[in-house]
């Protein structure tokens, strides 16, 4: 067995990441060890590069760094059932404990004690990754490494989708990143009616028309109120999906949902911002904070849908060798991409 490998490290407490040696993680009796083929780039992976107020408080230096992946299982821990050596996989990268209130219900999204792979622990941007066995979720044939590496973001997307009915409902997104983009393709999959998506960033409400089915809204330049007109809804919209953690486009969402209209917000607004309660008051809207993937429901629901039809391969726009990972990140930090993989069968 190979006892070094190649891993993006946040060695020092400034802005990058390098790419050193570092010995092949040693699994317990619960994990597995698996290798990996591709990464995604995370919006929190950009965090931690630029070393932001967020990262400095939350980062612990030296850390491997990334928790989009996909690989095959090379070697188990005694206790492992279930699995198999060669397996194709990705994983759930949230560690979770098993003292709380909501682990022993079964809540395991909801653990006070999570922690995160590649944020707090070791994580997969390396070409090898300890992860527990329970957080394994195998690859089904049908889907691909490429899709596999990005099935993290996708159950942030899904489980923000999920979070209300949609069928024959009016969906608004504001936000057109990539989780945005890939909201609104599985709104439209689920049976949503209309779904507008708003941003700022014309390229990028080019790219969620390539991915989906849906109306892009610059407003910079449109007027919401207008496409509302023209798709004929007239009280507002039913269901808002909040991506973009910015305070004028929550605030535009209040004002053009329904009177009793549901709001799943994803988007982490920088610092506090001022929200107009009364507003959400009168208007009876309600609101509901997400955070990661119901584990691992979220992951079945993806996966089946998926192999029912939904597509959001377009999402994938750029990839790179592992070795030419300032790259990627410069792709991802330019705003003009998609979602950004990793070969780290090229390193």
């Amino acid at each position: 067995m190979i006892n070094e490998m190649k891993a993006l490290v946040k060695s020092e407490p400034r802005e990058g990441l390098w790419l050193k040696t570092a010995p092949v993680p040693e699994i317990g009796p619960d994990d597995v060890l698996i290798r990996i083929n591709k990464t995604g780039i995370c919006g929190t992976d950009i965090h931690i590069w630029n070393w932001d107020a967020w990262a400095q408080k939350t980062v612990p230096v030296p850390l491997i760094t990334g928790h989009e992946f996909s690989g095959e299982i090379v070697e188990m821990g005694r206790n492992v059932e279930g699995l198999s050596l060669g397996q194709r996989c990705s994983g759930e990268g949230h560690l979770i404990g098993k003292q709380s209130r909501q682990s022993r219900a079964g809540k395991f999204h909801l653990d006070p004690e999570t922690r995160g792979i590649g944020v707090n622990e070791q994580g997969a941007f390396a070409q090898y990754l300890r992860l527990p066995a329970f957080n394994v979720v195998p690859l089904p044939d049908d889907i691909s490494d490429d899709i596999g590496a990005i099935l993290d973001p996708l159950g942030n997307a899904v489980h923000t989708a999920l979070s209300f009915d949609l069928i024959g409902e009016d969906v608004l997104i504001t936000g057109a990143g990539p989780i945005g983009i890939m909201a609104a393709a599985v709104a439209r999959h689920a049976g949503a009616r209309h779904v507008v998506i708003t941003d700022i960033n014309q390229d990028r409400l080019e790219l969620a028309t390539r991915v989906a089915d849906v109306i892009p809204v610059n407003v910079t330049r449109d007027d919401l109120n207008d496409v509302k007109a023209q798709l004929g809804i007239m009280q507002g919209f039913d269901v808002g999906l909040e991506m973009s953690g910015n305070q004028v486009a929550l605030d535009q969402m209040v004002e053009a949902m329904v009177m009793g209209g549901r709001i799943a917000l994803l988007g982490i607004p920088p610092g506090k911002s001022p929200v107009d309660w009364s507003r959400i008051v009168f208007k009876a809207i309600t609101l509901k904070g997400i955070y990661g993937r119901e584990i691992f429901e979220t992951w079945y629901k993806m996966i089946a849908m998926l192999q029912n039809g939904l597509d959001v391969s377009n999402i994938l726009t750029h990839q790179f060798a592992a070795h030419d990972y300032t790259q990627g990140f410069a792709t991802m930090k330019s705003g003009l991409s998609g979602k950004v993989l990793l070969d780290w069968n090229e390193i």
